[in-house]
């Protein structure tokens, strides 16, 4: 399955249903009068947060969905029945933006959870609804109101407790698949990973999300490789795991560049909690080692983690640490819930 964190999508909810004019004819009823219904009610437009999905790739090839007009009042006062509603089904993450002014209008994380973004237009009046005392035969009835329209951009964000970034090739995907079940793409060139990933961790019985993001390179910004569109995707996690490649040629320049890319995207990502390691250290020899997590310590201003996700070596405390700033930040997300006071 292709992933897909982005489609454009034309909604229209159903039009009313139209009142009906129409008029008694029985025998042995001496004045007939006005028995028209009601139009239907058009059908709405809801966005529904489903378990199952991990992609956008349905809206790929439908991007238009338009719900059932209200079926039209008819004689003998019988109202039209309502039009038959769509709903988008998305994976949970998900956010649903004006394709105009891109504001928000929901934002789906938790599945269940169910939003109508266009409501359909209300059924007609029936001439009977026009009776009164002056006027006993009404011969005209009101018209469904139309529905709604517009474009909307479904753009999806993964809910995740902590992400990997770094230049590529750095050992995210390495990472990835030797601390959780994941199978990530791995190869010995750059730009492997082309899609996020996530698996899930289990450390000492506990368990949290990681995602993978794929690599970041200078003037990422810009649009440059791969850009920086997954960027979006570490904006829920609560922890940023940074692996810079020890056998890169300068530890200390690459964290830099991607700390740059990051700080460029904004959207307060570069104010999250981060955990910086230097991967690959199994391919270094001891003075290498030494002189590459200087240059990482000065530059991040921390002593860094050494690991190796081939060895195992450090990966962990790297578990720990990361696991440790999540339970820090969850505590601090529970709402607070005040005693009552009782005498």
């Amino acid at each position: 399955m292709k992933f897909l964190d982005s489609a454009k999508v034309y909604i229209r909810s159903g039009d009313g249903g139209a009142g009906c004019v129409s008029f008694r004819r029985e025998k042995f009823i001496e004045f007939g009068g006005p028995d028209g219904g009601d139009g239907g009610k058009g059908g709405d437009v809801w966005v529904e947060c489903v378990d199952g999905l991990n992609t956008l790739i349905d809206y790929r090839y439908q991007q238009h969905f338009k719900a059932k007009t209200g079926v039209h009042g008819m004689g003998r006062n019988r109202a039209g029945a309502k039009g038959e509603d769509v709903v988008l089904r998305v994976p949970v993450g998900t956010q649903v933006l004006d394709a105009d002014d891109e504001s928000l209008i929901a934002d789906m994380t938790e599945v269940g959870q169910k939003v109508r973004i266009a409501k359909g237009g209300n059924g007609g009046f029936g001439n009977l609804h026009f009776t009164t005392s002056t006027n006993r035969a009404p011969n005209h009835a009101n018209p469904g109101q139309q529905g709604e329209e517009r474009w909307i951009i479904l753009r999806l964000k993964l809910i995740a407790d902590a992400g990997l970034v770094g230049l590529p090739n750095a050992g995210k995907s390495t990472f990835l698949a030797a601390t959780t079940a994941a199978k990530p793409k791995i190869a010995d060139y750059p730009f492997t990973t082309l899609h996020p990933g996530l698996g899930v961790v289990r450390v000492n019985a506990r368990e949290f999300v990681l995602a993978d993001i794929p690599g970041l390179i200078e003037g990422a910004h810009e649009g440059h490789g791969l850009g920086d569109r997954f960027l979006g995707h570490v904006e829920r996690c609560r922890v940023l795991l940074h692996l810079v490649e020890g056998t890169s040629e300068h530890a200390g320049k690459a964290y830099k560049t991607v700390r740059k890319e990051i700080e460029a995207y904004g959207h307060g990502l570069d104010q999250k909690p981060e955990i910086v390691a230097l991967s690959k250290i199994d391919a270094l020899d001891p003075e290498t080692l030494k002189t590459q997590m200087d240059r990482l310590k000065r530059a991040a201003k921390r002593k860094p983690l050494l690991l190796s996700a081939v060895s195992g070596e450090g990966v962990p405390e790297a578990l720990q640490a990361l696991l440790a700033i999540i339970d820090e930040k969850r505590i601090e997300e529970t709402p607070r819930v005040e005693k009552e006071w009782r005498p």
